[in-house]
């Protein structure tokens, strides 16, 4: 006979029984490393802090950061807006504010609640605005079983709506030699990508595909992403650890202090320092990667690393000191 498991039951707690100031308890805590990687991990970005309380314009941001995961300077600029409350005029009317005067930013609103109003101003200016400006609203949670430490969830309730904003840079680029045959295997190798992490188990979350030689997605840890790479012109795939910020060396030879363990988990590695971040890496040739019809081998390949690279690092990369 089956044995009958005894479960735990999942209860919510009001954020005040952790947080009880906005500006003194809940930001300095989402601005330490470990627990802007939860946002992080929500948003699909790779944010680092860049101040906490800053001045834009006559205003001053609860957090500034910059998105890692991004390939241009200009997108990498992201404002984060808190609130223990439900949501109010007066949040918005900053995030308006911030827009106004920045060319390029991702504006994030953090609350207890949001109002239904609030919610559909966030996707009405996601609707008006061009791919320069995105709006992400997003209710923080609490939770826990039983007496067990507290834990937070972050829930998106309003975001851009990335399809459309893809499309129109992607027209942009027509006729400016932007959209070349490679950038458009690109996007559809990634698409492809996207597609069947999707409709699979495990932590290797679907990101929005792009027309970009490489794909990137968090692992837990700011500072750290895991990559996969089209390099259609030199005719390679490729996965990596990349580690960024000013740590990056020193974690990168705690690391390479267990190479030999690494290596029998993945096989050999590539170990790549540069001036002021590092990789670990594998690669593989590949005979005419822009025909679709060898893509079904290259991204099994590329899963099935992607696979292996989460599961050998992400517990490592997360015990590294801070």
């Amino acid at each position: 006979m089956s044995r009958v498991p005894s479960l735990g039951r999942l209860e919510r707690v009001p954020v005040r029984k952790a947080w009880d100031n906005e500006a003194t308890s809940f930001t300095p805590w989402l601005a330490q490393e470990e627990n802007l990687g939860v946002l992080s991990e929500t948003l699909e970005m790779d944010l680092a802090v860049v101040g906490i309380e800053a001045s834009v314009g006559s205003f001053r941001a609860d957090i500034v950061c910059q998105d890692q995961s991004s390939d241009q300077a200009d997108d990498q600029l992201v404002l984060i807006e808190n609130q223990l409350e439900r949501t109010d005029h007066t949040h918005l009317g900053q995030l308006l504010t911030y827009a106004a005067g920045l060319q390029t930013v991702t504006l994030v609103w953090i609350a207890d609640r949001f109002t239904e109003p609030h919610r559909a101003a966030l996707d009405w200016l996601n609707e008006i605005t061009d791919e320069r400006f995105r709006f992400f609203g997003l209710e923080v949670e609490l939770w826990r079983i039983g007496e067990s430490q507290m834990a937070p969830k972050f829930n998106i309730v309003s975001k851009p709506n990335s399809w459309s904003k893809t499309v129109h840079g992607e027209r942009r680029g027509v006729g400016t030699g932007v959209n070349t045959d490679l950038k458009q295997a690109q996007l559809g190798f990634w698409t492809q990508l996207s597609d069947i992490l999707g409709s699979s188990p495990g932590n290797l979350m679907p990101r929005t595909p792009k027309a970009l030689h490489y794909y990137g997605m968090p692992i837990g840890r700011t500072g750290f992403s895991m990559n996969a790479y089209f390099l259609g012109g030199r005719k390679k795939i490729e996965v990596d650890l990349y580690l960024s910020q000013q740590n990056a060396h020193r974690n990168f030879e705690l690391l390479k202090s267990q190479k030999a363990e690494l290596e029998a988990e993945l096989g050999q590695l590539q170990w790549i320092k540069a001036s002021k971040e590092a990789r670990i890496a594998q690669s593989r040739e590949v005979d005419e990667p822009l025909n679709e019809e060898n893509w079904p081998e290259m991204l099994s390949w590329i899963i099935e690393r992607l696979i292996v690279f989460d599961k050998s690092f992400r517990e490592r990369v997360r015990s590294l000191p801070q």
